[in-house]
């Protein structure tokens, strides 16, 4: 297939060209052309900028398919369709998981409620960033309607992320010892891999197929305990799990939800999507990847940091707390 990757050299664009390279097909990646030069030598680039709406090197062009992954505001939405007008058979958009409201008493399937629209502002944040990729997504379905598909992954991990979520326990795991664990160690959480992400993406393209995809993983539900033991078990690791009451100070640890009301959004049903080509690596294979890319790249710092004497600290504060 001849596919349009708008964006396509950071993390989830980077394994979808990575996956699309693997299958034969031809793409070409459009951005402002400021990061990730060095990356796939051989597939051609088209220059452009989204936040200021150039769109002047897509002109003329025809593809078979159009990834989005980088669209965060309804007008990159529109503005793309308007240059890609007549010139593209099916439109990928990449969304989120945080369109839904999370007011569903269970599992969030596609037919879940969703957020309102965000068209007030342009400015993406905590609270704007899932209104305003429903915009997206209602933008994308008005403008190619069968031809636009919906991906909605959740948190995505493997080599090459930039958030640091799941990057920060495979990191810490693969450290072994006594971890503390500053939340509920029964709380679900769901990671997508990078590359089952990809593979779904891909595969809806070469299928043509229209719809609407939670994009979740791993395929068995997993807690909060069980994702750290699943990155020490996958790094050769062993480690002892300790819960730790986050009124200690803990830090802003990543994938602890501090209130259960939120446990809904980390059980979403992916169901459909693994009816159409969502694969699921194991959490211990991930883990595996990460560590791997990390130690490659030196391990730098990371967003969120728990040194070894405030770990210790906590230890000792739960220690005393239970005894």
């Amino acid at each position: 297939m001849r596919i349009l990757v708008l964006g396509g050299t950071s993390f989830v664009g980077r394994a979808i060209v990575e996956e699309a390279l693997r299958r034969g097909d031809e793409l070409t990646l459009f951005s402002r052309g400021r990061t990730g030069t060095d990356l796939f030598p051989d597939v051609a680039r088209l220059v452009g900028d989204r936040a200021s709406g150039d769109y002047g090197s897509l002109q003329g062009t025809d593809w078979d398919a159009v990834v989005d992954v980088s669209g965060y505001v309804p007008r990159h939405v529109a503005q793309a369709a308007d240059a890609l007008a007549g010139s593209t058979g099916r439109y990928l958009f990449i969304s989120t998981g945080a369109v839904y409201d999370g007011k569903a008493d269970g599992p969030l399937d596609e037919s879940a409620p969703r957020r309102e629209p965000e068209l007030g502002t342009e400015e993406v944040d905590g609270r704007t960033y899932g209104p305003l990729k429903v915009a997206c997504e209602d933008e994308a379905l008005g403008r190619f309607g069968d031809r636009a598909t919906l991906v909605r992954p959740g948190i995505v991990a493997g080599p090459h992320d930039q958030t640091d979520r799941f990057t920060w326990w495979a990191r810490r795991a693969a450290r072994g010892g006594t971890i503390p664990l500053p939340g509920r160690p029964d709380q679900p959480v769901q990671v997508v891999d990078s590359r089952d992400l990809a593979n779904l993406v891909v595969t809806l393209l070469h299928d043509d197929r229209a719809g609407t995809y939670n994009a979740a993983g791993p395929a068995e539900p997993v807690t909060l305990r069980g994702l750290v033991e699943a990155c020490a078990r996958g790094t050769g690791a062993t480690v002892d799990v300790v819960p730790v009451d986050p009124a200690l100070g803990g830090g802003a640890v990543p994938l602890v939800l501090a209130d259960p009301r939120f446990d809904v959004g980390m059980r979403r049903n992916a169901d459909l999507a693994r009816t159409v080509g969502l694969t699921s690596t194991p959490l211990e294979q991930t883990a595996a990847d990460v560590v791997a890319w990390d130690r490659e790249r030196g391990e730098p710092p990371l967003a969120v940091d728990l040194p070894a004497d405030r770990e210790a600290a906590l230890l000792a504060a739960a220690g005393a707390a239970g005894s």
